[in-house]
Formats: C-alpha cells, structure tokens, sequence
C-alpha cells in the first residue's frame, strides 16, 4: 500500500484532501516510528501497515453520521495517538481530548502534535475513570472513539459518563465485535446507552479485521459509574 491509499481513502469517506493533511500524517507516522525505539507505541513498525492498520483505520469513523455532527470528541485510551491525531489533522473545525493512562506516551504525542502544528489536540494523561468524574468531562462530549483493547462492557462504562446525552460511542472492534455487544448488553442498557449501529469492512471503511461498533448515549449515566480504578477491567458488568 502506497502513500496514494491515504488520498484515495479521503476520496471514499468524503473527507476534504489537501496535500498538507497528507504530509502531516506521514510525517506524524515518521516520528512515532523513530520515537517507538525509546518508548513501546506500536507493534506495527512497516510503513505501508502502519498507513493501513493506523491512519487509515482510524479514519474508518469519519463516514459516519455521528462523527459529523461531532464537534467535540475524546478518544479514550489513544496510545500513539489513534484514531484521534489521524481525526483531528482530517477535521482541523473539530475538537478532539486524547486520553491515555501512560503519561510517556501523553507526552509523546503531545509534544509530536505541537512540533506538526495540530493545534486541536489535546493529549490528557490520566485514567478514564477518574476523569470520568470531573466536571469539565463528564456529559462533555458529543463523541468518543477507542481502538483500546478491553471487552464491551468495560469500554462502555469507560466512554458513556463522557457523552451528552444524544452523543455516540464509536468503539472499533475485531472480528468477534457482534459477540461482545450481545454479552454486554446488559451493561450498555445499564449505562444508559443503546447500540444503534455495527458497520463492517465491507461497508467501505477499508479496515480488514474492524468492525466499528456505535453506541448511541439515550439517558444520563448514573453517578455510580464508572466504577473506582481497575474494576471496569476486572469486573466487567
């Protein structure tokens, strides 16, 4: 997969191109790869996977209704800064929070978006279940987007205390995506969500082990969740 994949992946999701938002992601994969000697941020170390299986996927969700009428989005458990950096250099109107609970790789992708000029990122280090709780989070976002690994039921408490009501959570899951809604079914009704969508690769989205799956927030979170540190993980509801 050459460098052209990213135009032709604008071209498909209806995404403004312009030669500069192409340079910037490819010099922000240039930096994460030379940083990732340091400091683990991917296992993916192939440029053409890594156009694939990281920028490309992470724009998967820029088709979606819901990330159009997003003007303020959190991706929760960024890592290396996916999908939200890939986001915010395609939409430079919108508005993104990059939530991870490893401050080494925070300080990374902050410090890669300041050197690039992506000034509509901001890298927050912390754990979403604290940061659940704090007022200038929670009910605060109209979307939040995570490529974490962690089941459903974790992830929904996770990401839905963030959301207004009405917003969208957009998780990107693997091959047993359609399993893991049906078994956390009960924890999403619990949250106040409801799954209102699951998009597939063969929908467009270019992603070949993907699925996004897309919650919709109905009613307010009770104040209970998410639970304290560690138990979304460990307990799953």
């Amino acid at each position: 997969m050459s460098d052209s994949a990213l135009r032709t992946a604008f071209e498909r999701l209806n995404i403004p191109w312009t030669e500069e938002k192409e340079q910037t992601l490819l010099s922000y994969m240039d930096r994460i790869l030379e940083r990732n000697r340091q400091v683990n941020l991917t296992a993916i170390t192939d440029r053409e996977q890594f156009i694939e299986k990281h920028i490309i996927d992470s724009l998967a969700c820029a088709g979606t209704e819901a990330f159009g009428r997003s003007g303020r989005i959190i991706d929760v458990g960024t890592g290396g800064g996916f999908p939200g950096v890939p986001l915010a250099v395609a939409f430079p109107e919108k508005s993104f929070i990059l939530l991870d609970s490893l401050n080494k790789r925070v300080k990374i992708v902050d410090e890669l978006c300041r050197e690039l000029g992506i000034v509509n990122v901001t890298a927050v280090h912390g754990r979403a279940e604290d940061l659940a709780r704090q007022e200038d989070f929670r009910d605060g976002f109209d979307l939040c987007v995570s490529r974490a690994v962690a089941n459903m039921s974790t992830l929904c408490e996770l990401c839905l205390p963030f959301l207004r009501v009405g917003g969208t959570f957009i998780a990107y899951k693997g091959e047993g995506g359609e399993r893991e809604v049906e078994e956390a079914g009960r924890a999403i009704e619990l949250l106040g969500g409801q799954v209102k969508e699951i998009l597939y690769p063969a929908e467009g989205r270019f992603m070949e082990e993907h699925c996004l799956v897309q919650v919709e927030k109905l009613r307010p979170t009770d104040p209970k969740y998410p639970r304290r540190a560690g138990l979304p993980g460990r307990k799953p509801l």
